[in-house]
């Protein structure tokens, strides 16, 4: 998985997952009015504290250089897809002999109460010729010069009024309401990105994933996969929500849907950065990390590209055409979070790294994979000249892990983001795509979360209720957060 590594003290990013530390003592999560918050289903699930804690095992990556010449990327096996029953309390392990096996003996640093360090050797590869996908024999679609239209802002709104966010419940890993340990081998993974996949369901797609072997901080273990999906019909988010079901390839193992070449300083891994539904298609846009071996707050990232689901997302295709080279590491709409709306797909995008600003395009919605279809918000215009490099900021940075959504009862755009400047996840709102959006207000930060970042937004926010999904490092899962949103 991504090469990342631990610091002791300041704000650091690794991979997918930020780690801030407070100047002060970390403080557990606020309780909720009906029970504790995070206890799971059983009886025996305790309560996670979310402190930054001294971890069992510390994993050291040590890079090392590799050169070597690359192929072009070999066409993606077909994948395998199973369809499995499972049993209906939570708290029934459904393969016992797949995620019931007996853990090695407590090592002498644990005894003693200290971290056991993890030496792990990695290649850092140079490689020649450079990592993008192959178009092959697929046509690019034919070119389209679509108009310069003026888009003026509208007026900013107040900040939104949002409570202090508490903690509904786990998602994700052991002890979790949804027991993705025992039912999909998903022990460690984060972000949590929603999107309504179909009338009455949604669909929830995370980043890197760990199984067997697993060990915080950060997604360290056996059995990586980039991404996994789950499904989820549960209106009652008051206590959590519950997934149906996840995108499988064998008995009790979540399949990777977006394959990657997982070579690092090549493309180590494929991390999705929002999805949608249109018609009987689902569309995710996600980033090809190059690498995650840079300067504190950075990644870098070869393009933000649109993968693709005609089989109701069992399994996607990585469009070859629709995608936005990193050009010198600085381009825009690397990380995008792309909304339909009125006719149009609403593209917002931030370069790599969690510190650049939020720029913004739009497509007709019959031309999604069409890149020379899209305009960019500049200046007050819709205008296609200068291309994705020269839209016009909507939002100053820093801005990660971005979360768009039009709340269509309030009609009312809301834009999610972790402000590693506020150290917190924050919203603002807006009356049009292109703002001026509100000035932001914190839902939750490092003080009750020291290693906090995501916050991705649920569709079925509604009314006063805001809920979204927060991922933490320190034990490296999802979990389902809820603030009340005041007029």
């Amino acid at each position: 998985m991504a090469t990342r590594m631990l610091a002791a003290v300041g704000a650091m990013v690794f991979g997918a997952g930020m780690l801030v530390y407070a100047d002060r003592p970390a403080v557990a999560a606020p309780e909720m009015t009906d029970r504790a918050a995070g206890v799971g289903p059983c009886v025996t699930d305790p309560v996670p504290t979310h402190e930054a804690l001294v971890p069992k095992t510390l994993e050291v990556p040590i890079p090392y250089p590799v050169v070597t010449v690359l192929p072009p990327a070999a066409p993606e096996p077909t994948p395998t897809r199973i369809t499995m029953q499972l049993p209906p309390d939570p708290c029934t392990s459904p393969c016992p002999d797949l995620t019931d096996l007996p853990g090695a003996p407590p090592s002498l640093a644990a005894q003693l109460g200290i971290p056991e360090i993890l030496l792990n050797p990695k290649p850092f590869h140079f490689a020649f010729p450079g990592p993008g996908p192959d178009p092959g024999s697929v046509p690019p679609p034919p070119p389209v010069q679509p108009p310069v239209e003026p888009a003026a802002q509208s007026p900013a709104r107040p900040a939104p009024r949002l409570s202090p966010a508490r903690e509904v419940a786990k998602l994700t890993g052991a002890n979790s309401v949804n027991r993705t340990d025992k039912r999909w081998q998903v022990d460690g993974t984060d972000l949590g990105i929603m999107w309504e996949s179909a009338p009455g369901e949604i669909a929830t797609v995370f980043g890197d994933t760990v199984g067997r072997g697993f060990h915080p901080p950060g997604g360290m273990g056996l059995d990586w996969r980039s991404n996994v999906l789950a499904f989820s019909t549960d209106h009652d988010l008051a206590d959590g929500m519950s997934y149906d079901r996840m995108v499988t390839d064998g008995r009790c193992h979540a399949a990777e849907i977006l394959a990657s070449r997982k070579l690092d300083n090549v493309e180590v891994t494929t991390i999705p950065t929002s999805g949608f539904a249109l018609g009987g298609r689902q569309y995710l846009s996600y980033m090809s990390i190059r690498t995650w071996n840079s300067a504190p707050g950075t990644f870098f990232t070869n393009y933000g590209g649109i993968a693709y689901s005609d089989d109701h997302g069992e399994t996607w295709t990585k469009d070859p055409h629709a995608r936005w080279d990193n050009i010198f590491g600085l381009a825009n709409f690397q990380v995008s979070a792309m909304v339909p709306h009125g006719g149009y797909v609403y593209m917002f995008g931030t370069p790599n790294t969690r510190l650049g600003a939020v720029g913004l395009a739009r497509v007709p919605a019959d031309q999604i994979l069409n890149t020379t279809a899209y305009q960019y918000w500049r200046d007050g215009t819709w205008t296609p000249v200068g291309g994705f490099t020269a839209a016009t900021p909507i939002v100053n940075g820093p801005v990660g892990e971005l979360s768009v959504r039009y709340d269509t009862a309030r009609d009312v755009w809301q834009m999610s983001y972790l402000d590693t400047a506020k150290a917190a996840i924050v919203v603002r709102e807006a009356d049009s795509p292109q703002g001026v959006w509100s000035e932001s207000t914190p839902t939750v930060s490092v003080l009750d979360y020291p290693e906090l970042y995501g916050g991705f937004i649920h569709p079925w926010s509604s009314g006063s209720d805001f809920y979204f999904t927060l991922s933490t490092w320190s034990d490296y899962n999802v979990y389902l957060m809820h603030s009340v949103l005041g007029e």
